[in-house]
C-alpha cells in the first residue's frame, strides 16, 4: 500500500460498461411473482386455514424500491424469469466450439475499455476475468477472453464475491507495477440472474446483468485523463451472512442437490448492520494511511447492492449526506450488478472530474471481503 504522495506507478487508460439489452421493470418483476405467490397460496390453502403454513407475501413495485434503491435490471433474458411456472432465465447451454456466454460479455465490455485506452486487443498481454459465480471451472474463461481479443500472454479467473472486481483491478496494477504485464485487462462478466432465487420475495428483485472491463498499464505510458492508482488495500473476514453453496459437489448429494441455498441468499438485515460501519471504517483506515482526509475525496465509487447502504457508509466518511456526484448511484438503471457494481459507477462517473481530483473505488462483499483503490486523475 503506498504512503502519501506515492504511487503503485499504473493506471487505469480505459474502462468499458456492456450490456443485453432487454430490460425487467419492477413492475414486470412483481406482477410474475405474485401470480406465483397466489398460485402457491392457493394450492396449500388448507395448510394456511390451519395455521400449519405461513401464507407467502406478495411485493411490490414500491418495496422495492423503497428497500434498495433499485427500478429496473438488464437480463439475459425476459421469458423465463417472467414466467410463474419457470422463474428461471432460459439461456441456452452453448457447443464447445463457440464462445462462452460469459466471456462473449466478457469481450464486448473490454474492446469498449480498450478503444478507451487507445489499445487493441493485440495488444493485451494480461487478462484477469472476476465475477461472483463462473460459468464453468475450466479452462479458465479469460484464458477463452486473451484469445477472442487477439492478445497474448498469460491469463486467470477468479471469484471473491462482490470483491471480485475490485481485486480483478488490483491484480492487474500489481502485474504491471512487477513488469509482468504491459497492458492488463481487468474484466468482470457478471450474468447475476442465472443464479437469483426468483421466488425469494426478499432478494429476487436485487439483481441485474452486466459486464464491465478496465485497462490497467504504467503510468508513464498513461494518457491525460486517465487514472493512477496511488493505493490499494483489501481485507478478508469469515462470514457466512452472503452465501451460495452451489458447486461440483452437489451432484453428490442427490437429496440436496436443488435445495434453496445452491442459489444466491443471505441474511439481508444483518449484511446491513455488519457492512456499514465495516466498509466506512475500512475505507477510513485506507485514507488514513495514504494520508488523505476523507473531504478531500471527489469521488466515492462504492458497492452498489443497496442505495442506502452507499449513503450511510459515505455520510460516515464525510460526516454529512453525500451529494449525488460525490457518490454516485448506477441501483436504478442496473440494479445490483455484483462484483461490477462500483467499476460501472466508475466507467460512468469518472470523465468530469479535473486533473489532479482523487476518487476512491471500494466493494464489500460476500465473505466477508472488502477491496478498495485510491485513484488519482492525470
Amino acid at each position: 500500500m503506498s504512503t502519501a504522495g506515492s504511487t503503485t506507478g499504473t493506471a487505469i487508460t480505459g474502462s468499458g460498461v456492456w450490456h443485453p439489452e432487454t430490460v425487467i421493470s419492477n413492475a414486470e418483476l412483481c406482477e410474475a411473482f405474485n401470480v406465483w405467490v397466489r398460485r402457491e397460496n392457493a394450492a396449500h390453502a388448507a395448510e394456511i386455514a390451519a395455521g400449519t403454513r405461513e401464507p407467502l407475501r406478495e411485493s411490490t413495485p414500491e418495496f422495492i424500491e423503497k428497500a434498495s434503491g433499485i427500478k429496473q435490471r438488464y437480463v439475459a433474458d425476459r421469458s423465463g424469469i417472467l414466467d410463474p411456472e419457470r422463474m428461471i432465465p432460459n439461456i441456452p447451454d452453448r457447443p464447445d466450439d463457440q464462445l462462452a456466454i460469459q466471456a462473449e460479455w466478457a469481450v464486448h465490455a473490454a474492446r469498449r475499455a480498450l478503444t478507451q485506452a487507445g489499445r487493441e486487443g493485440k495488444d493485451v498481454d494480461y487478462v484477469v476475468l472476476a465475477a461472483s459465480n463462473l460459468q464453468r471451472l475450466y479452462p479458465a474463461l479469460a484464458i477463452e477472453v486473451l484469445d477472442a481479443l487477439g492478445g497474448a500472454g498469460s491469463a486467470l479467473d477468479m471469484a471473491l464475491g462482490c470483491s471480485s472486481a475490485t481485486m480483478a483491478i488490483t491484480l492487474a496494477s500489481e502485474a504491471v507495477q512487477l513488469g509482468k504485464a504491459r497492458c492488463a485487462v481487468a474484466v468482470t462478466p457478471e450474468l447475476t440472474t442465472g443464479f437469483i432465487n426468483w421466488r425469494d420475495r426478499d432478494s429476487h428483485f436485487i439483481f441485474g446483468d452486466a459486464a464491465v472491463a478496465l485497462v490497467v498499464e504504467p503510468v508513464a505510458s498513461a494518457r491525460p485523463g486517465s487514472y493512477e492508482v496511488l493505493s490499494t488495500r483489501s481485507m478478508a473476514r469469515f462470514s457466512s451472512n452472503i452465501r451460495n453453496n452451489g458447486g461440483f459437489l452437489n451432484r453428490c448429494d442427490p437429496a440436496r442437490q436443488f435445495d434453496a441455498d445452491k442459489l444466491f441468499y443471505q441474511q439481508g438485515r444483518r449484511v446491513f448492520k455488519d457492512v456499514v460501519p465495516l466498509a466506512a471504517r475500512f475505507i477510513g483506515e485506507h485514507l488514513a494511511a495514504a494520508g488523505v482526509a476523507a473531504t478531500d475525496v471527489a469521488r466515492f465509487w462504492l458497492h452498489q447492492a443497496n442505495s442506502n447502504m452507499n449513503d450511510l457508509i459515505a455520510q460516515r466518511l464525510l460526516g454529512r449526506r453525500p451529494t449525488a456526484l460525490e457518490a454516485p448511484l448506477i441501483l436504478e438503471e442496473f440494479a445490483n450488478t455484483a462484483s461490477a457494481g462500483s467499476a460501472i459507477a466508475f466507467s460512468k462517473y469518472s470523465d468530469d472530474l479535473p486533473a489532479g481530483a482523487l476518487g476512491l473505488m471500494a466493494s464489500f462483499g460476500a465473505g466477508c471481503s472488502l477491496g478498495s483503490l485510491l485513484l488519482r486523475r492525470r
